[in-house]
């Protein structure tokens, strides 16, 4: 495996006529439901970069939405797993067992917050790890009703649909879904109406008089949200909103969920999102970050609420793979090594200081209505000169600069209307400096 060359390089359009050529192919093969965020095909990556089919090197601020957080071909995976796969792919966890998935969840009892005891169970995405957490919390309590928040995004399933808040493109003609899901308000401090510093609270008295008033308290199996809301916009819940609810949940019998999928592993700082103010959930739901690439995630929680439901009551075919639990002992091994947590704050630091310095020198700054997120989880929120009014046409056109000079970015947010930024946590501090000055330079496009 050689090393990528950590720099940016554009020698052709983007996308190139390779893949052009290959995109008239993709059109004529695959359902065209699949969208693109750019359709440019890789050929190779790793560290900060993705090199495509025609030699361009683009400086990667997506990071396959949170998942190759210790970058695309990090050595531990791809050595850990490439010896895995020699041995065998597959036996079926349930039919007869392997070591390394015992060695993940031992590793999760570890770096999960809590000291009590702890067991998990492996699945393959993150709408399977958000689907067997309800599963779990039923089998827990006897009771059916599941409390989700207003922003939240739990995955493509049909439960996950139901839970998820917005329509397009997640919710659109699929229906119906799946029923006891109810939506309760979130501390949004940007657009909270009367101010930030009142979201907190306000917010969380709000979504317990609902749950208690229009569910009852003692229907209610689970309460899971995101601690930092990812698809709706990088939203952090107001301070003291986390803790407040997750205190509801834990005085009315209720499994209080962390939804850690796109939030968790050394992405936001901290091993967790949810350990920012010191909240332990029942159950923590992770993916994406947790194997390097390879399809892997799990539900970790209190071992009496974990061993709730019935023998042979979880499980799947490919849960807990071999080759992509050999990945995520990679990528743990990596993080730990590499201190993945202290370069996800140097990543906030350099990219909020630049951000702010954009919002307040440049013409049009006053569009950044807000920078927020923590980590290397940053987004910016665009917004009509001189209002709060959404700008998604602005998240759209900078998207589009960005990508033309060689600089992958996504959006998200319920009104389409964030720019958001992902980049691995290897990344060097270089290219981070090189991707804020193209995406500076695209403002003036705009």
């Amino acid at each position: 495996m050689t090393a990528i060359p950590q720099e940016r390089r554009v020698v052709t359009a983007i996308p190139g006529p390779k893949s052009i050529e290959l995109q008239a192919r993709r059109t004529a093969a695959v359902a065209a439901g699949v969208g693109s965020t750019l359709p440019v095909f890789t050929a190779r990556a790793g560290g900060g970069i993705i090199e495509d089919v025609d030699g361009n090197r683009l400086i990667d601020f997506g990071s396959g939405i949170a998942v190759t957080s210790v970058g695309a071909s990090a050595e531990a995976v791809v050595r850990r797993a490439s010896a895995q796969l020699a041995d065998f792919t597959h036996t079926c966890f349930m039919v007869t067992p392997y070591e390394g998935y015992v060695e993940v969840c031992e590793q999760l009892a570890e770096l999960t917050p809590g000291d009590h005891a702890k067991k998990s169970a492996l699945f393959n995405s993150g709408a399977e790890a958000v689907e067997n957490a309800v599963k779990i919390a039923r089998a827990y309590t006897k009771r059916t009703a599941v409390v989700v928040f207003d922003h939240g995004y739990h995955g493509r399933t049909n439960l996950t649909m139901g839970m998820t808040a917005k329509n397009m493109p997640y919710k659109q003609g699929f229906g119906p879904f799946a029923p006891e899901v109810y939506r309760v308000p979130v501390a949004y401090g940007y657009r909270w109406p009367t101010g930030a510093e009142n979201a907190g609270a306000e917010a969380s008295a709000q979504a317990i008089d609902a749950i208690t008033k229009q569910i009852g308290a003692d229907n209610v199996a689970a309460i899971i949200i995101e601690p930092v809301l990812g698809e709706g916009g990088f939203i952090e819940p107001a301070k003291g909103f986390l803790p407040a609810v997750a205190q509801f949940a834990k005085d009315n019998g209720i499994v209080f969920v962390a939804d850690e999928i796109q939030s968790g592993f050394c992405r936001t700082g901290q091993w967790f999102a949810c350990e920012d103010e010191g909240v332990v959930p029942d159950l923590i739901t992770t993916a994406k970050g947790i194997a390097g690439g390879l399809p892997l995630s799990a539900v970790t929680g209190r071992a009496e609420i974990m061993d709730a439901a019935h023998a042979g009551g979880l499980g799947g075919t490919y849960g807990g793979n071999p080759v992509a639990c050999a990945g995520a002992l990679g990528a743990i091994e990596t993080m730990r090594e590499l201190d993945l947590n202290g370069k996800a704050k140097r990543i906030e630091e350099v990219m909020k200081g630049r951000l702010a310095e954009m919002q307040a020198k440049l013409p049009n700054g006053d569009i950044i209505g807000d920078i927020r997120g923590r980590g290397a989880m940053i987004a910016i929120e665009l917004v009509k000169s001189g209002t709060k009014d959404p700008n998604p046409e602005a998240a759209g056109a900078l998207a589009k600069a960005c990508h033309a000079e060689g600089l992958l970015v996504l959006t998200c947010g319920t009104y389409g209307n964030v720019l958001r930024f992902l980049p691995p946590l290897v990344i060097g501090e270089d290219l981070l400096s090189e991707g804020l000055d193209i995406i500076e330079r695209a403002f003036g496009t705009l």
